[in-house]
């Protein structure tokens, strides 16, 4: 190597960059403009089907399952896509920030437009869907995989995915003030029938503009496409070192039963948020009779879900992730099913909802030090190294719960003869109680059912992760 090269190694190059303080403060914003976005879909998306769009409950079933199958069953392959093609421009994961997201906001808004009647407007809402969510999970995985190639160190990392935890939480309480509103807002301009599909438009344009912001934070900490021959060897030695073949993918999830079980129990999270925030207009609606305080709840819900993810790390550093994630899902069991109980008051659900939304804050916190362990885990007992097949698997739980969440929410309604015809002031005991099955009862009990998973199933403790550790590292050197 020539001694340009050399000292260009020593100055420039992404492994030898500190991060800055915009990552320390400021990345994750990106993932606050995401979930602005996607929290239009959690919130209004069955609402828009059922009510504005006025489908049939078996019409809004076939188009939410099959949006949110094709969803769930493609969410594995964004990370090998993403590392099996050639880097483009900007690096193998940066470039994504920026190719993408700005194709967003067109294809989201067609999700929650009716054009026409009959099989037609369904079928353009599910394509949509699909392609909206196609486009947006390549820079979701490209902008998650950044952690792992801006931080350098274990601190670094811990450092960038606690910050971006706590924008992406964030995001739900700039939600309860702009979400309804702006709907309302664009209802007064273009009609009710349109709001939700403006709303998602420009939503769909601040996630874009903030992924951008994470595209300039990330600038100087992957390499660009290389052209010299010395530095395409040097890259191809470098991955020829780490490669790892389709059977050896296949034994790290095989061999790996905590892994197994965490992706079981992290699916309860996941559906907490989607099928809670599904049903919680739904509930404002028919049960309390008052639309207006769904921005209230969201709004005290969500400060309580930010200060659970902020305290997090304190709690994990007392008695450990495992067990905190474990005792947070039984006390959120406990309080949603008390929330069940006491239905027809109002404050008192959003009080008790709003500390389970509490609990799922710091679980959100948490879960990705779990599969860390998992990760060390499956090095330790297969002797590969998986990070990113691993990594990438969390996102199958998460598009799981979004296809479930339709099935769930559309069962409940039917189960209480809903129709979008019902005056809700007029909604009988047995649709309030449906709707509250779905709110509270259904989510709570595959919390508890999460918790016993982890208990009997996830083993791996603070000791087991610093032994294998050791390990590992002997075999190394």
């Amino acid at each position: 190597m020539s001694e340009n090269t050399e000292n260009k190694a020593g100055t420039n190059t992404p492994e030898s960059k500190p991060l800055s303080k915009a990552l320390r403060y400021f990345y994750g914003v990106g993932d606050c403009g995401f979930s602005l976005m996607t929290n239009v879909e959690s919130y209004f998306f069955n609402f828009f089907l059922t009510n504005l769009a006025q489908f049939s409950l078996a019409t809004v079933t076939m188009i939410t399952t099959v949006a949110s199958t094709v969803d769930a069953c493609l969410s594995w392959i964004y990370g090998a896509v993403l590392n099996s093609i050639k880097p483009k421009k900007w690096g193998r994961y940066r470039s994504w920030l920026i190719l993408l997201p700005w194709m967003v906001p067109f294809l989201f808004a067609f999700q929650f437009m009716k054009i026409g009647d009959g099989p037609l407007s369904a079928i353009i809402i599910i394509v949509a869907a699909i392609l909206s969510h196609v486009v947006w999970n390549f820079p979701y995985v490209a902008n998650v995989s950044m952690i792992a190639i801006a931080g350098k160190t274990p601190e670094d990392r811990a450092q960038l995915a606690s910050t971006r935890a706590a924008w992406a939480n964030l995001s739900k309480v700039i939600f309860s003030y702009v979400g309804a509103p702006l709907a309302a807002f664009f209802a007064g301009i273009i009609g009710e029938t349109s709001q939700y599909a403006a709303t998602a438009f420009v939503l769909g344009v601040v996630m874009a503009v903030l992924y951008f912001a994470h595209f300039k934070m990330f600038d100087g900490y992957e390499e660009a496409e290389n052209t010299s021959n010395e530095d395409v060897a040097s890259a191809k030695a470098a991955q020829d070192k780490d490669k790892t073949s389709g059977m050896d993918l296949v034994r790290a999830l095989g061999q790996n039963p905590p892994l197994i079980i965490l992706l079981l129990a992290d699916l309860a999270k996941w559906s907490f948020n989607f099928v809670c925030s599904g049903v919680a207009v739904y509930y404002f609606t028919y049960v309390a009779h008052d639309k207006g305080m769904l921005a209230m709840y969201i709004l005290i819900s969500n400060i309580l879900c930010v200060v659970g993810s902020y305290l997090a790390k304190n709690l994990s550093a007392k008695f450990s992730s495992r067990m905190t994630t474990i005792s947070t899902f039984v006390i959120m069991a406990i309080f949603m099913f008390l929330a069940y109980f006491m239905f027809q008051n109002m404050w008192a659900v959003i009080i008790l909802m709003s500390v389970a939304q509490f609990g799922y804050g710091v679980a959100y916190a948490l879960t990705p030090a779990l599969y860390a362990d998992t990760i060390v885990y499956s090095e330790w007992k297969t002797g590969k190294n998986a990070t990113g097949w691993i990594s990438g698997l969390q996102n199958v739980p998460l598009k799981v719960a979004i296809m479930t969440r339709g099935i769930i929410i559309s069962g409940c309604l039917a189960a209480g003869g809903f129709s979008s015809e019902i005056d809700p002031a007029s909604a009988s005991i047995a649709l309030q109680k449906s709707v509250c099955m779905g709110f509270m009862t259904i989510p709570a009990i595959e919390l508890l059912i999460a918790a016993v998973l982890l208990f009997f199933g996830f083993k791996i403790t603070r000791d087991k992760v610093e032994q294998y550790q050791l390990e590992i590292s002997a075999r190394q050197n």
